[in-house]
């Protein structure tokens, strides 16, 4: 049977992007993201917070470096990366997000890009696509069915 690794988050950037490259050139960000989840602790419900790692890879980026700032609220589409090393004799390990896609949600902020974009592929960066071809479709309801 095949695996299936994916993750899809909605948070806001805890710190500035960090751009780096290889030293074969290719560029990497470094991202931490916070995503918010509500529990429920007995009769009260509760804010969480859950803090991530995410890598993004190649042009988006650069992208993700330029456009984005702490506290913007992004969506990253990715998959989960275990990774083990040894430091001062400990084994230590870590899962972060590589992200696939990223779009960067909400307004435009100080030192920031414009509204929404996606980064990824298929998607050149900074720009959305333009949508004034389509049509909404109409809330008709289940009588619209064509089968």
């Amino acid at each position: 049977m095949a695996s299936i690794n994916r993750v899809v988050l909605v948070g806001n950037l805890t710190r500035d992007p960090e751009l780096r490259h290889t030293p074969s050139g290719t560029a990497l960000c470094k991202l931490g993201v916070a995503v918010n989840d509500r529990i429920k602790q007995g009769d009260e419900w509760v804010e969480k917070a859950n803090f991530f790692d995410v890598t993004v890879w190649g042009a988006q980026a650069e992208s993700c470096s330029r456009y984005l700032a702490k506290g913007r609220q992004v969506a990253i589409d990715g998959r989960l990366d275990h990774q083990t090393w040894e430091k001062d004799g400990q084994k230590r390990s870590k899962v972060e997000i590589i992200a696939q896609n990223v779009q960067f949600l909400g307004g435009r902020q100080e030192g920031s890009g414009g509204g929404e974009a996606a980064v990824g592929a298929g998607a050149p960066s900074g720009l959305t696509p333009d949508t004034s071809d389509f049509e909404a479709p109409d809330s008709g309801g289940d009588d619209d069915i064509p089968f």
